[in-house]
């Protein structure tokens, strides 16, 4: 076995990079309905999200082995630079829908990366399309369906038993719960998303010739995968915590607890088995299951055709910007380095633009509606418009109407 040389290096802290990014991306899955009702502090949320992420990091690899052997062929001949420039592609996603608080799939945008680098890089023999379809795809369409009806379900039979219960006695109740949920869906997030990691810097590594195919992750990579998306989780990922909390639906404290305990179940048993499936998708669609389980409830239509504007675009868009990273990356040194100065320079100019208008910790639970929406926001919406019906209206903005 080789040494880690410079390059595979560079792959391994672009992939933490990623890893971080995931974690501040992906807060809200596990915290956002936590933070709206009151539940918890916002600072307190996320320090508790962060150590349960990194103890999830730890109770499997069954996706981290998805990433390393299955998505892509480790015999095409994939090089550490089209890596480089997989994570790149998923990086700069990333941190654009960040800014515009729309809460994405950290997931699919790295599988986006990896593919559109290995096709432009080695072709379509080095995909393998039936993990890619089983693993990935059918997982992507079936899971938020699941969560979401679940979180239906469970939201109607919570407020059918308690419904001749004191409200204050079970909203303290549920808080309690939406605590506990909150903490499974964290220790899920870290089981299978931290995994990706793992699996993005084993594959580098068996590329380099550092560990043989089909190797584990080393000890190493599992406990910096769990430290940096725990970090990132702590760092908190505000605009998508607002959005999930207030700009999907008005989130009561018997749904909070209704929609994460069906969101961790999904991604619990879909880590089991090797699904790597998105957990924002998944706490997404438990969200609006919950909205739409309260009598009454609402859900905001056309925030929610924003985001499953921004899902149709993740795989193709951080595709498209890898591939683009791996047709230079491949032209040597001097690219690799050109797609590294792009990058920075990317990431720089999106963390400028957060800071016009910046979201945190004391202004997270502020009106959603209150805000135009972003440069960002409106330019996904324009290149794939909300499903028809999916427009804004009075009860979009005014539970009071809506329940009329």
């Amino acid at each position: 076995m080789e040494h880690i040389t410079l390059l595979i290096g560079i792959v391994i802290i672009t992939a933490l990079v990623f890893d971080f990014t995931n974690g501040f991306h992906d807060t809200a899955n596990a915290m956002a309905t936590t933070i709206s009702t009151g539940a918890l502090k916002p600072k307190t949320a996320v320090a508790m999200s962060a150590v349960l992420n990194l103890v999830g990091a730890f109770l499997s690899v069954e996706v981290a082995k998805t990433i390393s052997g299955g998505i892509l062929d480790e015999s095409a001949g994939i090089k550490p630079e089209v890596i480089f420039a997989g994570l790149v592609g998923a990086i700069v996603w990333n941190l654009l829908t960040w800014l515009a608080g729309l809460p994405s799939s950290s997931s699919h945008a790295l599988f986006g990366g990896l593919i559109g680098a290995s096709v432009a890089s080695a072709g379509f023999g080095s995909i393998n399309g039936d993990a890619v379809v089983m693993k990935v795809l059918i997982p992507a369409v079936c899971a938020p369906l699941v969560a979401g009806v679940g979180a239906m379900l469970a939201t109607r039979l919570t407020y059918r038993i308690g419904r001749n219960t004191d409200p204050a006695a079970t909203a303290k109740g549920y808080r309690a719960g939406q605590i506990a949920s909150a903490g499974l869906v964290s220790l899920a997030h870290g089981t299978n998303d931290a995994q990706k990691t793992m699996g993005v810097i084993t594959l580098a590594l068996i590329a380099g010739n550092v560990v043989a195919p089909d190797s584990d992750p080393p000890l190493w990579v599992i406990v910096s995968a769990g430290m940096a998306i725990a970090l990132g989780t702590f760092i908190g990922g505000w605009r998508i915590i607002r959005t999930m909390g207030k700009g999907i639906t008005d989130i009561q404290p018997p749904q909070g607890f209704a929609a994460q305990t069906g969101a961790a179940t999904v991604i619990l048993a879909s880590s089991h088995l090797g699904f790597s499936l998105s957990t924002t998708q998944v706490c997404s669609g438990s969200v609006m299951g919950a909205g739409v389980g309260r009598k009454g409830g609402v859900v905001r239509w056309s925030t929610a055709g924003r985001m499953f504007a921004a899902w149709g675009l993740t795989l193709p868009a951080a595709g498209l910007v890898a591939a683009g990273a791996a047709l230079l990356a491949d032209q040597g040194d001097w690219g690799v380095t050109t797609v590294a100065v792009l990058a920075l320079a990317a990431c720089t100019a999106i963390w400028m633009a957060s800071r016009r208008k910046p979201v945190d910790h004391t202004n997270v639970n502020e009106g959603h509606d209150a805000e135009e929406p972003g440069v960002i926001t409106t330019a996904i919406a324009a290149v794939i418009p909300p499903p028809a019906g999916l427009t804004t209206t009075a009860a979009d903005t005014d539970p009071a109407k809506a329940s009329a």
